[in-house]
């Protein structure tokens, strides 16, 4: 199931897809699978190395910013999802350049068409 949503929501812009980095669960056993099919090379995080998922923990701590740890999830709405989704697509960040996520993603999703 892992290995289905993101062939789903990444084989779109396969062309700017180059690299993914993935922890080391075992949801993600089929890997080779899905560097094969996105042309991708995989990498996995060693264990207790959250430097080498840089933006992946930033995230997480911006998402807290909206979800709390201890959060119940039962009671968000999509709409609040998205919402907060959107909000944190459209805040700009230093590793961009002081650039919206979206914003960047928009410019290089045109040339990955």
């Amino acid at each position: 199931m892992v290995e289905d949503t993101i062939l789903e929501l990444l084989s779109p812009y396969q062309a700017a897809v180059h690299t993914i980095t993935f922890d080391n669960g075992k949801e993600f056993a089929n890997h080779q699978s899905i560097a094969d099919k996105l042309q991708a090379d995989v990498f996995f995080a060693h264990p207790y190395a959250a430097w080498e998922r840089g933006t992946n923990e930033n995230t997480n701590g911006l998402i807290r910013q909206y979800f709390p740890k201890g959060s119940d999830f039962l009671s968000i709405t999509d709409d609040q999802i998205l919402f907060d989704n959107d909000r944190l697509n459209a805040r700009p960040r230093k590793c961009l350049d002081f650039q919206a996520p979206a914003m960047v993603f928009s410019l290089n999703s045109i040339s990955c068409t």
